[in-house]
């Protein structure tokens, strides 16, 4: 489907016809990032820059009280949505996408000013799923390698539980999913538009104080700084008001700016809003683990965790400090003979549950702090030593990977042209970000490892285990029979 358009100068009026006011700023286009918001006069503390009635706000409330107000979308709505309050959000900018790009009037659908607003936003996002595949090649080796793929996994699958729910509607059906020239050639949803509104959405998602996740129109045009100069709030009239920072002055025609987070990592910058931040200070990647292979206890291990497996790092490098958090790794690092039990135990209604015991005491709620559970072992710096090993390892293995892949000549005849320069260069950053997180932390993990090492509770138990394994070995042989050849 096309996505319709309409030129940004149109914006003003739109926004007068809606109630939005910002009568010192102006969007425009700002080079090498798009649409942006500028000052347009002179600024005053205090002075609200932009007004946005609460009317315009879109997040899964605004999508209820539309379902009410359209009984035609509530049956859409009843049959797709209530997983979430993103799909809900999404399924309704799909269908104001679908309506405004009719030619003629459709059969449902209750006017909606998003119905014109989402004409003045951009066709597409530079967050990787919306990279071409060749493009997506670029990020092998990064952290988001799996995680961009597990999301075009998880965005195909939702986009046909949606298609396939809807069906069952004539009136919809109609509507979202048939091509058809006379109600204006190709106007029906399609997977591409549903990525294209998952992209838009997590790059203009605002957290609001008090409304929470939302879209806020022209609001959402205004770029990221990490000096911002402006910030975001809502009023007692809940309406969304961007205010300039009292300790910044923004000049006639200067950029006006707010902050999309602080201490995002350089891989959720860009998986979320298609761009890193080079003046970010904090560096940290997120990586997915996996359970030792030959580990009996494995498929428990990852039923009773509940949450994905997975090895956080990070690295200040305004104070030079480096963390690293695996809670899993604790889990995955204990076994029956440290005296971690699995037990299928009644509830008082009859079902049967998986309770996790760390000796001899019910822990199944405090799964996640095993960090804090191994104090009570008879060596506690040996299941440390276990742990920061692994930990280790898996880091080393994503820094080989990382160095394997980071010359775009890697990429198949052909690929290194086919690749838009702003991705090229956005997946060279991160891996350079990573490559160089990556070392720093197996630096710090070398050194911890050495420390444990030399512990003596440590040294104890391994020489205790070489003094059995070697006494075991003497047994063997003196079993053996005698060759008198």
């Amino acid at each position: 489907m096309a996505q319709p358009g309409l030129p940004i100068e149109a914006l003003p009026a739109w926004a007068l016809l809606n109630g939005i006011a910002f009568p010192h700023v102006k969007v425009s286009n700002i080079e090498g990032k798009g649409f942006g918001v500028v000052s347009d006069g002179e600024l005053k503390p205090e002075v609200p820059l932009m007004t946005v009635p609460n009317n315009l706000i879109l997040n899964a409330q605004a999508v209820d009280e539309y379902a009410k107000e359209d009984k035609n979308f509530k049956e859409l709505l009843d049959a797709v949505g209530h997983h979430s309050a993103r799909r809900d959000i999404l399924l309704f900018l799909l269908v104001q996408l679908v309506l405004a790009s009719k030619k003629h009037q459709a059969p449902v659908g209750v006017s909606n000013p998003w119905k014109e607003y989402i004409k003045f936003l951009p066709k597409t996002v530079l967050v990787p799923t919306l990279w071409t595949e060749d493009e997506r090649l670029l990020l092998r080796g990064t952290s988001l390698e799996s995680a961009v793929n597990a999301k075009m996994t998880a965005l195909t699958a939702e986009f046909d539980a949606v298609r396939e729910a809807a069906s069952s509607l004539p009136s919809w059906n109609d509507v979202l999913w048939p091509y058809n020239e006379e109600q204006g050639g190709n106007s029906s949803a399609s997977l591409c538009s549903w990525i294209l509104l998952d992209g838009l959405y997590r790059s203009r998602v605002l957290e609001l104080p008090k409304s929470g996740e939302s879209m806020v129109p022209c609001i959402d045009m205004i770029n990221h700084s990490t000096s911002a100069s402006a910030y975001y709030d809502e009023n007692t009239m809940d309406e969304v008001i961007l205010l300039p920072r009292p300790d910044i002055k923004i000049l006639s025609g200067e950029e006006v700016t707010i902050s999309y987070g602080d201490a995002k990592p350089a891989a959720e910058m860009l998986f979320s809003y298609g761009f890193i931040d080079p003046e970010a200070t904090v560096e940290s990647l997120v990586l997915p683990l996996e359970p030792f292979e030959d580990d009996p206890l494995a498929k428990a291990k990852l039923f009773a965790f509940k949450d994905l497996p997975k090895v956080h790092v990070a690295h200040d490098k305004g104070g030079s400090a480096v963390s690293w958090k695996s809670p899993f790794a604790y889990l995955m690092c204990v076994n029956e003979e440290d005296g971690l039990e699995f037990r299928v135990l009644q509830d008082s209604e009859g079902g049967r549950q998986l309770r996790v015991f760390w000796r001899e005491e019910d822990v199944t709620d405090r799964i996640e702090d095993f960090e804090t559970l191994i104090q009570n072992h008879e060596v506690p710096t040996l299941i440390k030593l276990r742990v920061v090993t692994v930990v280790q390892e898996r880091l080393q293995e994503q820094l080989e990977r990382a160095q394997s892949f980071a010359d775009t000549s890697s990429l198949p005849i052909g690929g290194v042209d086919l690749v838009r320069d702003e991705c090229r260069q956005a997946a060279s950053l991160l891996r350079s970000i990573e490559i160089g997180l990556l070392e720093v932390v197996i630096e710090d993990l070398e050194k911890e490892r050495r420390v444990l090492l030399a512990d003596a509770n440590v040294v104890a138990y391994l020489g205790s285990m070489e003094t059995a394994e070697s006494d075991l070995v003497g047994e063997e042989a003196s079993n053996e029979a005698e060759d008198f050849s």
